[in-house]
């Protein structure tokens, strides 16, 4: 795809704050337009100026999550990867996982999703409850007391899960804060092997002596695990979440949180649900009811699938329905990948920016079809990393230049610019640098969430009041004043 002169005179105009954005709603020209629309936010911020900022509505929001008037919103979601290969599959015998989940959004009744999408045999769950977390006690391991909930799968304490399946449980009364930690645990009977699990939870869980320990408030352990089977989701309805909706950050190892340090949630997306759980702007559209759910998964890529046994998952193109449109209450979602497409590629295996941008548009044509808006990240440094070259580095400026420019995501987070060394931008600033020169460490991370416009949130958000849901189909594009 050529940008012309113009073109590039325009997005540079619209380069604000490190972020950039659309400057009105998009012809469609040669793209199908969107069964379900999803208009474009003009966002100016920073500026410290009056100006007048086009918002619009989604033209049909739709949850199809409304079933008996409770509307569910993921809090907590992992991608899963997997199936590793036999000799590096973890397994389980008659024994207690306990897994722990750090909340974006709060609520007043909960369930949970499990999964046996990569799995080959059945997958027995004996027993699963969930409660809240006991900071400190019993090591980490501990729930607090009078927080246990037993959970049913259509009203059964057990369930076989079918090969390539996921499971929702009933839903259970528990008061759920938002930013706190839930325990999860499943009681795996006989020998269970780990086919459907997300390998880099950086989140210390814990496997058990043989038993059932689910409801116990403490966990007689036996070992820890940094990874999280066979949970994919949690979700959440009532309480401060009336209205609510979810953001999915759909990525790799950066959105994953690799290289963070283990058991603090310094993930980007756990900075920016932070920050979501910080602002309160009702009128403004924006206030406590966006869930944060990370469908990162590391090593993942846009279009090819990693070898067989990798726990890097399958390519976006084919986990989008499952990570994604499956998501309760998804609304929004980020899309930052292909650095790994592009530092696997070789001569064997060659890449084009064209290849990448044709992968992008259908993430965007899949996602506006269902109401979804998608806000595209520029990719991250990497010079120094293992499978750098002059070469790859040229495929990662046309893209980003393609992301910035090409109006066709319904906005642009540059965590290029963010976290690249000014005076060397084909590297990461030293001071957000892990050491492996590809993945942020945590202030990169923080810097990186930081920089997500709560802007982007804010003009698809104001949709989401009951008036505006009644009335979401005839309403005009309004105008207002930011400051």
């Amino acid at each position: 795809m050529k940008l012309s002169l113009p073109a590039l005179l325009d997005a540079g105009r619209r380069y604000v704050s490190g972020h950039f954005f659309p400057a009105s709603f998009p012809s469609l020209g040669h793209r199908a337009a969107p069964a379900r629309p999803v208009r474009r936010a003009v966002v100016l911020a920073g500026l410290g100026l009056g100006l007048a900022t086009v918002l619009a509505f989604p033209a049909t929001p739709s949850y199809a999550q409304d079933w008996g008037g409770e509307r569910w919103v993921g809090t907590w979601g992992a991608g899963p990867g997997g199936p590793p290969l036999p000799a590096n599959t973890q397994t389980f015998t008659d024994q207690t996982v306990r897994l722990i989940v750090h909340t974006s959004i709060g609520g007043t009744r909960v369930r949970i999703r499990l999964s046996n999408e990569m799995g080959s045999t059945p997958l027995r769950i004996g027993n699963a409850h969930v409660a809240l977390r006991a900071t400190g006690a019993d090591n980490g391991a501990g729930i607090q007391e009078g927080s246990d909930r037993p959970l049913t799968f259509s009203g059964n304490a057990a369930i076989t899960i079918p090969p390539g399946a996921p499971v929702l449980s009933d839903p259970v009364d528990l008061a759920v804060p938002a930013l706190s930690d839930l325990a999860v645990s499943l009681y795996l009977p006989g020998t269970v092997g780990a086919t459907t699990i997300h390998g880099t939870a950086s989140q210390t869980n814990y496997v058990s002596l043989p038993g059932d320990f689910t409801g116990a408030a403490t966990l007689p352990t036996q070992r820890t695990i940094l990874s999280w089977p066979f949970l994919t989701e949690v979700d959440v309805t009532g309480g401060s979440n009336g209205g609510g909706a979810a953001v999915v950050t759909l990525g790799d190892s950066i959105t994953d949180g690799t290289r963070s340090t283990p058991d603090t949630n310094n993930r980007w997306p756990d900075w920016l649900e932070r920050r979501l759980q910080t602002v309160r702007d009702p009128a403004g559209g924006l206030n406590a009811r966006l869930g944060v759910v990370n469908r990162g998964i590391s090593g993942n890529r846009l279009l090819t699938n990693p070898p067989e046994g990798s726990l890097a998952g399958r390519n976006i193109l084919e986990r989008f329905d499952r990570d994604v449109l499956a998501t309760a209450g998804v609304r929004y979602m980020t899309l930052m990948i292909g650095i790994n497409d592009i530092g696997n590629s070789s001569a064997a295996n060659p890449l084009a920016t064209a290849d990448l941008i044709a992968g992008y548009r259908q993430v965007i044509a899949r996602a506006h079809a269902k109401g979804i808006a998608v806000y595209g990240a520029t990719l991250t440094p990497f010079e120094g990393a293992g499978y750098y070259s002059v070469e790859k580095e040229a495929i990662r400026q046309a893209v980003n230049n393609w992301i910035r420019a090409s109006d066709e995501f319904d906005g642009v987070i540059d965590f290029d610019r963010v976290t690249r060394d000014p005076s060397h931008p084909a590297r990461f600033l030293p001071s957000y640098d892990s050491g492996d020169h590809l993945h942020p460490n945590d202030l990169g991370y923080q810097a990186m969430g930081n920089a997500v416009p709560l802007e982007l949130f804010r003009t698809l958000s104001a949709a989401l009041k009951p008036a505006a849901q009644a009335g979401a189909a005839k309403a005009p594009v309004r105008e207002v004043v930011t400051q």
